[in-house]
């Protein structure tokens, strides 16, 4: 029988050092009989999924925030790099005439940047950008 996981003696002050956070996954991971892996592993992962869930620069401020992020660039920039097979895949589609890389607004026939959703073919230069706005 699967028990619900509670962080239990937790006190309300801040820790000095991340000892007790990874001691706390620790147990939980050896209690689940799972390998360990470090909080920020978690977060790197929580951010992943968030550049795929993520269609709005709304959304993933939302999303920084609930990481605990004042600032989006935090997001952007601490975590979730861009694995090598994605970087190469962005590339060859930035090395494509201008006139091929139809932007969705355009399809759509709205102005330029007006609704326009986040796609998985946007740039992280795009996104950042876009996030320096908020």
């Amino acid at each position: 029988m699967l028990r619900p996981l509670f962080a239990l003696r937790l006190k309300r002050e801040h820790w000095r050092t991340a000892t007790p956070i990874r001691a706390i996954f620790k147990r939980a991971f050896a209690a689940a009989g799972l390998p360990y892996f470090n909080p920020h592993s978690i977060r790197n992962t929580l951010v992943a999924l968030a550049e795929t869930r993520c269609k709005t620069p709304e959304e993933f401020k939302a999303w920084s925030q609930n990481l605990g992020h004042e600032g989006v660039m935090t997001t952007f920039v601490s975590y979730g790099a861009v694995q090598s097979s994605r970087q190469a895949e962005i590339i060859r589609e930035l090395a494509k005439p201008a006139d091929s890389q139809v932007p969705f607004a355009e399809e759509v026939g709205r102005p330029r940047g007006v609704g326009r959703r986040i796609t998985s073919m946007d740039t992280r230069r795009q996104c950042t950008a876009t996030a320096r706005s908020f």
